[in-house]
């Protein structure tokens, strides 16, 4: 999901707002720095993440097959390499067992 840059310097408020109503947390440096910080990460990821789909997508095009986009086998197999590559990255995801 792409973010506008609008979207992120607002998350970024929410987070600094945030750890500012935090009693436990004395901040040492200016809030506006640590804002612009956070920024700058939020926007690192996303262009992480969309890198992470390219790979994804390059994988379906290198199918014997034809997948068509969209369909319930392409968004399935869309998933499947985005998480392989998600842990290619160290990020792991719990996910629910099947009982």
């Amino acid at each position: 999901m792409k973010m506008s840059y609008e979207k992120i310097v607002q998350i970024s408020h929410r987070i600094m707002g945030a750890i500012e109503a935090l009693d436990e947390i004395e901040i040492f440096e200016e809030p506006n720095t640590i804002r612009q910080e956070t920024v700058k990460i939020l926007t690192d990821l996303m262009h992480e993440e969309e890198k992470i789909g390219e790979l994804a997508k390059a994988r379906i095009v290198l199918q014997k097959r034809t997948i068509a986009e969209g369909t319930g086998e392409w968004e399935i197999l869309y998933k499947k390499y985005y998480n392989d590559e998600l842990r290619k990255l160290g990020v792991v995801f719990n996910t629910p067992s099947h009982s």
